[in-house]
């Protein structure tokens, strides 16, 4: 009844984000090593567990759709709970200046988007109501936005202070 073709998940901080990070001048500062202990440091958890959410997720929606019960079955015992523990590690992360928390917080604020569009589904195919998939559906693609606003500003943020983030 639900088809997951529509749903699609996109591995926007997969490659776009955790790379490593390159000093291009000597000088330094605060927000600088902030950066680099964001992404180097801080964000190492979060990126093993987006990734495993991710993969569950891809592989049971859109072209590798099979039925409701097997997608129903990778959300409920691999997505949510990787999710839940992705949104957690978020939150604990340890930012000491002002320009990355504000960044930081549409990430958190995207990740916790799509979290709600997970469960959105997972209540779809409980309900066999696909117009809940056309609000998960909304959700994702909020959430994607705001990822991508995410690593726009910090890759601005990271050039302003001399940081490279090169893509793996």
């Amino acid at each position: 009844m639900v088809d997951g073709g529509g749903v699609m998940v996109k591995r926007v901080l997969a490659a776009a984000l955790f790379g490593v990070l390159l000093i291009l001048t000597g000088c330094g500062g605060p927000v600088q090593d902030d950066i680099l202990n964001y992404v180097n440091e801080e964000l190492k958890t979060a990126q093993t567990l987006e990734d495993k959410a991710v993969a569950a997720y891809e592989g049971v929606a859109g072209a590798n759709y099979t039925d409701d019960q097997t997608m129903y079955d990778a959300l409920v015992n691999e997505v949510i709970p990787n999710y839940t523990d992705l949104i957690s590690e978020l939150e604990s992360v340890r930012i000491e200046t002002d320009e990355l928390k504000e960044i930081h917080e549409i990430y958190l604020s995207g990740a916790k988007l799509q979290f709600s569009a997970f469960e959105k589904i997972i209540e779809a195919i409980e309900k066999q109501d696909a117009s809940i998939i056309e609000e998960a559906n909304q959700l994702l693609e909020e959430g994607r936005l705001q990822i991508e606003d995410y690593n726009d500003k910090l890759d601005e943020l990271a050039k302003e202070h001399n940081v490279e983030i090169e893509k793996e």
